[in-house]
């Protein structure tokens, strides 16, 4: 007999077409890390010594990448994101876009874009449209810095042949104080003629990242900074019923800009939202501590699908249940999650 939705206990798991937990929020986007290998060692993602390299065979092939989303699409699932690491030095990305573009779903993918121009044609033929930069700082010295790498003038490149060949581009930008800060209005300056949308992201806390709000720009302060710049220039634009992010332009700008606020105000209430990572578990949050391991399951020949809808019913109201700020900032519970390049971003 199905439990009541109000019992905390159970998900009503023979409802096979939609994911919901017991906040009745529908999660019908799904996101898939495809590797925990980078190219760049982006300080905020990735710890400074690395990250253990782990056997080949503890992570998804191309093969199960599909079968899971497969089962996902069953489920509901509309949108999928791919991300990782980056999900481009994966030898088999080319294979994998190809195949879950077959799927009835809207294929997008978050990139650091060094390799963007090495894939762009199987993104055309493959009807993917939406694709997600990573690009912290509009100055050269800055970008290597907190990379830890130099490809900025690549990366650049291959934005512009994005917006060219008339990609949705959504530039991200992780606001660290007292390093990027000082670059909010020009990088809305550089949307006047460009069709991008600008994302600042309010800075998150992961394993070994250093996480210190200290080093945090709030939703607030970003506002700020644009309003005192363009005052009643700037427009706030109807944000999409699952927006995770806050969005606006600015009079008679091409692109549009927009602020990520998980720390200081969260968006979970209207979250549709699930992870898959490059090995094969569901995180029902980006901030849970907790996971379900899909991967094992399957190739034992299980049916994954109840524990599916097992781990997202068991979804926590806010931030993995880190519902104030006192909370998030407490190490103790923020730092019991992964680094965000083995999550997935």
């Amino acid at each position: 007999m199905n439990k009541s939705s109000t019992d905390n206990q159970s998900p009503i798991i023979d409802n096979r077409s939609q994911i919901k937990d017991q906040f009745n929020r529908v999660h019908d986007y799904l996101r898939i890390s495809l590797t925990e290998r980078c190219n760049l060692r982006c300080s905020y993602c990735m710890p400074a010594e690395g990250i253990q390299l782990r056997p080949r065979s503890e992570f998804m092939t191309a093969e199960e990448v599909i079968k899971m989303s497969k089962i996902f699409v069953s489920l509901g699932v509309k949108k999928i994101r791919l991300t990782g690491g980056e999900p481009l030095v994966r030898k088999d990305a080319e294979e994998i876009i190809t195949g879950l573009s077959q799927l009835p779903v809207e294929l997008a993918i978050s990139t650091n874009g060094i390799l963007v121009d090495k894939y762009i044609d199987t993104f055309k033929s493959c009807g993917l449209k939406s694709i997600n930069v990573s690009l912290d700082s509009l100055k050269k010295e800055k970008f290597n810095t907190i990379t830890r790498r130099d490809y900025f003038d690549k990366v650049m490149s291959n934005i512009n042949l994005l917006m060219k060949n008339n990609f949705h581009v959504k530039i991200n930008a992780v606001m660290i104080k007292g390093f990027n800060d000082d670059e909010i209005c020009d990088l809305v300056e550089w949307m006047r003629d460009k069709n991008i949308h600008v994302r600042f992201i309010e800075f998150m806390p992961f394993d070994g990242n250093k996480w210190d709000w200290s080093k945090g720009i709030s939703f607030k302060e970003i506002m700020t900074k644009i309003e005192s710049r363009y005052g009643e220039n700037v427009v706030k634009l109807e944000d999409g019923k699952n927006d995770t992010a806050k969005n606006y332009s600015i009079k008679n700008y091409k692109g549009t800009f927009a602020i990520i606020s998980s720390v200081t105000n969260p968006f979970c209430d209207t979250c549709n939202r699930m992870r898959l990572t490059a090995d094969g578990k569901i995180k029902n949050c980006l901030f849970s501590g907790t996971e379900t391991d899909l991967l094992s399951a399957m190739r034992n020949g299980e049916d994954i699908v109840p524990m599916i809808l097992e781990s997202i019913w068991n979804k926590k109201a806010v931030r993995g249940g880190m519902e104030s700020f006192e909370d998030f900032s407490d190490s103790s519970q923020n730092q019991k999650n992964r680094s965000m390049v083995a999550i997935g971003g």
